[in-house]
């Protein structure tokens, strides 16, 4: 049956080119179907043709081939009989054959007005158990403005013959526009694949009139199209203008044709008995895709003809060539259908197929009974590995019993209810990360009741961490109010808590940290910088004053600090006061004061009163900083050294001298200049009477700080100059000179004993 199409009907497909136009690219290697010394061909048959391989079922003359694989065979080459076009190759594992394809349809249209054309072609006409390869062809178009159509024949599931029309579109304006940068990619050149099971094709090309003008006409007169291999097709950009393309491939372009031994599917096939093609054993049926029917290949470990009987033997996978195809690193030995590869005597490998053998280890038996042991390891290791998860349960329910136990519950319910909005509830492993597991690096000072450390939170704010030793189950209410009590806590001049940890058996409590030491180190250690101007003294004076009135005063509950002292008054960047380390105290019985005295307290700060009567009260505190206001104005430590004399009481050596009229002999040369006689004496009147023997007769903490507040108010004048010039090298020096931040671990050099520097005291 043969398909052609008139100029007009080619027309009015140029909106086809569009749709159909796609590329695809599919190569594969072609080989002649030859396999070593086994022959292809029907015995007593030639199995050549020239330089090609004539495997059956193709075959030359009578008994020779199975019809319709008749080959024709004379001096110019092989031809297919049935379609008369030359055969290039032929291989039976893939099931194609490569032939000459004669048909390239041409049309020449000269400037000079002769026009010339290849004619109605009548095209390529396949017989039933050959068809065009889908994958390996493209319908070809060479030339500028050019419309290629290709019309082929295939059949349906129904068995009736249709048509299949596809195009492709070529289009360039000048020679410049062609280069072999795209390929045949539409610029003077162009490509279109076509559906499976197409049995016959004719091609056509003409210019597009409405697009094809002279000045394309005079660089690309001429338009050609056929179908050709995709692989042996390579543009050069000189085919959009050539005049001679048919001439130089007069024999044609190679073609791929995919062909069947057989119609119908392999299982239905495989019951025909003698008229089965697969006739070899061990040869498999193969299911086509490229329309009905099947084709035959030698099983796996087999080659040669599998459509003769005996054609599939054996390959020999240990000898030349077939050794590079099928490895082996040790002893290769060849099996019915496949080979083993083992290594010599005394050599070992893993997979001698891929990897070398080694000489054997002599210590085989030495090796087994590590084996064993990895193996006891391994289960000791699963075993722990379990332990260590039990271990995990356990912990997580000993960490949910210590945050009941510390009153965890009620202080969550307080931050649930927004009693609390101040206080966030830390876990153990987000203290871990801050300390890096409480390292001693980390430390800033250590204490009877704990260790403070210093901390860095996830958002990288630092902060102080108190870890303590000692609690008491029984008093948990109370330690949760005294936490809500102390986070509610808001004055500039006290130590902010901003949280704390539960799940561990004694709390954890989270400060803000203070950046610039306590003001022990400030006057007592300042490394070789001026000392502190008065006014400097006054003032940390008067804000620490300020802190402790706060607690005393303007709270709901009272706070008794309980351990004022100059280690427990820090001082921030701008060296403002920040009174820590209180309300301590007042968590515990009066039936425990005693004990609280022997744990909690300074030498050289304790309030005689408190000794005797076992009770703390606010003119405790008082008394405590009397001894730091004694601190700022002396430049002494409480318990300090004079000469040879050890221990000395700064409290018994000024009231010695206040007695005797000999204060200028106890204060701080440095801050002891002309005109300051007056109010020095003020301060130290101050002093005294917050020395008192009796708490009544002390003045209160608001007072004390009122009255500080009135002397720097009244003698603004004479300590601004001083002040301005101290005060500056004080807070301009290095902070690198200052000594560690938080109280040392043990003694100072006077012999002071030291508690931990910050926090409240847990219940114990």
């Amino acid at each position: 049956m043969a398909w052609s199409l008139p100029a007009a009907t080619g027309l009015k497909l140029l909106l086809l080119v569009a749709a159909t136009l796609t590329l695809q690219y599919s190569a594969t290697a072609y080989g002649a179907g030859y396999f070593g010394n086994i022959s292809m061909a029907r015995p007593g048959c030639p199995d050549k043709c020239g330089n090609v391989s004539i495997p059956y079922p193709f075959g030359t003359g009578n008994g020779c081939f199975q019809e319709p694989f008749n080959v024709t065979c004379n001096v110019s080459g092989a031809y297919l009989a049935s379609t008369k076009v030359r055969i290039l190759d032929i291989n039976l594992t893939l099931g194609e054959i490569r032939v000459q394809n004669p048909y390239i349809a041409w049309q020449c249209n000269h400037t000079n007005g002769t026009n010339s054309t290849s004619g109605d072609l009548e095209g390529l006409r396949l017989d039933p158990f050959h068809k065009l390869s889908y994958t390996k062809n493209k319908l070809t178009s060479l030339g500028c403005a050019t419309l290629a159509i290709v019309v082929g024949g295939t059949k349906g599931k129904n068995q009736l013959e249709y048509p299949t029309v596809n195009s492709c579109f070529s289009y360039c304006t000048d020679a410049s526009n062609v280069d072999n940068s795209s390929g045949c990619a539409g610029m003077g050149c162009c490509q279109s694949s076509f559906p499976g099971n197409v049995s016959s094709v004719n091609t056509t090309s003409e210019p597009v009139p409405d697009i094809y003008d002279s000045t394309i006409q005079s660089f690309s007169p001429c338009s050609y199209s056929f179908v050709v291999e995709e692989e042996w097709f390579k543009f050069d950009p000189s085919y959009a203008s050539s005049t001679d393309f048919a001439t130089k491939y007069a024999d044609g372009v190679p073609l791929v044709l995919d062909w069947i031994a057989g119609n119908g599917s392999c299982s239905e096939t495989s019951k025909m008995g003698s008229q089965y093609a697969c006739q070899a054993m061990n040869s498999e049926c193969i299911d086509v895709s490229n329309g009905p029917g099947y084709r035959c290949n030698c099983s796996q470990g087999y080659e040669g003809n599998p459509y003769l009987q005996g054609g599939c033997q054996d390959i020999n996978e240990c000898e030349p060539p077939n050794q590079s195809l099928y490895p082996c690193k040790g002893n290769c030995r060849n099996t019915e259908g496949s080979y083993t590869c083992s290594c010599p005597s005394g050599f070992r490998s893993d997979d001698p197929k891929s990897i070398p053998c080694v000489r054997a280890d002599p210590n085989k038996a030495l090796k087994v009974v590590l084996g064993l042991s990895v193996s006891a390891v391994f289960l000791m290791v699963c075993f722990f590995a379990l332990w260590a998860e039990y271990q995990k349960r356990k912990l997580a329910k000993e960490k949910e019993r210590f945050f009941d136990q510390n009153g965890g519950q009620i202080l969550y319910q307080q931050i649930m209810s927004k009693q609390v909005d101040t206080l966030r509830i830390f876990t153990q492993e987000d203290l871990k990360k801050a300390t890096n597991d409480f390292d001693e690096s980390r430390e800033l000072g250590k204490g009877g009741h704990g260790t403070v450390y210093k901390g860095i939170l996830k958002d990288n704010r630092v902060v102080a961490v108190k870890r303590s030793k000692i609690m008491n189950v029984e008093q948990t209410d109370e330690f949760v109010q005294e936490i809500i009590i102390l986070s509610q806590t808001n004055h500039r001049n006290v130590v902010r808590l901003l949280g704390c940890c539960l799940e561990v058996e004694v709390p954890i409590l989270v400060y803000e940290f203070i950046s610039n030491g306590t003001l022990f180190e400030f006057i007592h250690r300042n490394h070789g910088s001026p000392p502190p101007s008065l006014d400097s003294r006054l003032r940390v004076a008067q804000e620490s004053a300020e802190a402790l009135a706060y607690l005393h005063l303007s709270t709901n509950h009272h706070i008794v600090h309980g351990d004022v002292k100059s280690m427990n008054i820090l001082l921030d960047d701008n060296y403002m006061a920040k009174v820590t380390d209180f309300g301590a105290s007042r968590m515990l019985p009066k039936d425990e004061s005693q004990f609280m005295t022997l744990v909690k307290g300074t030498l050289g700060y304790l309030d005689p009163e408190y000794l005797q009567e076992r009770q703390l009260t606010e003119k405790s505190d008082v008394y405590s900083f009397g001894v730091v206001l004694l601190e700022l104005i002396t430049g002494k430590t409480a318990i300090y050294r004079d000469g040879l004399k050890e221990g000395k009481s700064l409290v018994s050596s000024f009231l010695l001298a206040m007695k005797n009229e000999n204060l200028e002999g106890i204060l701080d040369p440095s801050i002891a200049r002309a005109g300051m006689e007056a109010l020095l004496r003020e301060v130290a009147e101050l002093g005294r009477t917050c020395l008192g023997p009796r708490g009544e007769d002390r003045p209160s903490m608001t007072e004390v700080a009122d009255k500080l507040k009135a002397m720097r108010s009244a003698w603004r004048e004479k300590l601004a100059p001083g002040h301005a010039k101290t005060e500056c090298l004080v807070v301009c020096s290095s902070p690198a000179a200052l000594a560690p931040w938080y109280p040392p671990s043990s003694r100072s050099s006077s012999g002071e004993l030291y508690m931990s520097g910050i926090g409240i005291e847990t219940p114990r």
